[in-house]
């Protein structure tokens, strides 16, 4: 079997929903195989029907175990769920630690739902590298909704409003002082804020303290609803689903103009990744390294190396 007639055979068990299959293709994208350009082009064409939808917030704020309830809560009105969740990567292998999916086990004899975690690899901003193939050929093995959980790792993650369509901030009592440093990243991709752990004390007052935050701060696109919830119970969990469900229906040309940046996002990651590829085979070659030495001699700087190498 050909390389080009492989991918095809992965694409066609993918959208025949073939679980399998769809794992495996997952795999493909993570590790950046020879062959996942060519299954994401016999895929591409089934795409764009998902509800993306993204859960960040600082660590400890309870984003698995609210994801979890709202798994439970889409599945009771048939919705087909995928969750990706973005683990900080092994320092040993690079791959997921799975903290969330063991969180998750209970979904797992669950045909309606698809749970995958990804590591981050290093990559900035709490999306793994994959995360956006991901989402893609999820989103063409037609699941309804797909949630996009966030690493957590104390960063701004600006990266997952490229890809959700809505996106969730989860804080509990305690990220007070927190808000203040996020106000200039996380605060701007807010379309809800979800006040986790609300039978904490001072549950109220950071809502409070959220609605003064939002109203210094004239940059929010659109000022986003605070609900509260305690995800351990279950409680709130209905109404942050019905939410977001509203959002999409409501703003439609939101959607829509999310879906573009999205694609156009996907390009330039493509581009790049493409071009850093052929920089690297570029410096093995011999002229490639002769450039490098006299780089390191000052006889070229690097805007000209850069030059040189592009073609200008």
């Amino acid at each position: 079997m050909t390389a080009a007639s492989a991918a095809q055979d992965y694409a066609a068990r993918l959208l025949a929903g073939d679980r399998l299959a769809l794992a495996r293709v997952i795999s493909k994208f993570e590790n950046r195989d020879r062959d996942s350009g060519e299954i994401l082009r016999n895929i591409f064409r089934n795409t764009g029907k998902a509800h993306v939808w993204g859960i960040t917030g600082p660590p400890g704020a309870g984003k698995s175990t609210l994801v979890d309830q709202m798994v439970r809560v889409l599945r009771t009105r048939g919705l087909k769920v995928a969750v990706v969740a973005i683990d900080p990567s092994s320092p040993f292998t690079g791959g997921a630690i799975l903290g969330d999916r063991i969180r998750m086990q209970d979904h797992t004899s669950d045909a309606g739902v698809f749970i995958r975690s990804l590591g981050t690899r290093g990559k900035q901003g709490g999306l793994s590298h994959a995360t956006l193939e991901t989402v893609l050929a999820l989103d063409a093995a037609a699941f309804d909704v797909i949630l996009v959980e966030t690493a957590g790792v104390g960063q701004t993650e600006l990266e997952v409003l490229g890809l959700a369509q809505q996106v969730v901030v989860v804080l509990v009592p305690e990220s007070g002082d927190s808000v203040q440093m996020m106000k200039a990243g996380l605060l701007e991709i807010a379309d809800l804020f979800v006040v986790n752990k609300s039978d904490r004390p001072d549950a109220d007052r950071l809502v409070h303290h959220l609605d003064g935050v939002l109203d210094l701060t004239p940059s929010v696109r659109r000022r986003p609803d605070i609900l509260k919830s305690q995800a351990t119970v279950g409680a709130g969990v209905k109404e942050v689903v019905d939410h977001l469900i509203h959002l999409a229906d409501q703003n439609l040309e939101e959607r829509q103009r999310r879906s573009r940046e999205f694609l156009k996002r996907e390009v330039l990651h493509i581009l790049i990744e493409r071009l850093s590829s052929s920089v690297h085979q570029a410096f093995e070659t011999s002229s490639g390294m002769d450039l490098l030495a006299q780089l390191e001699a000052r006889q070229v700087d690097p805007i000209s190396a850069a030059d040189l190498l592009s073609g200008n």
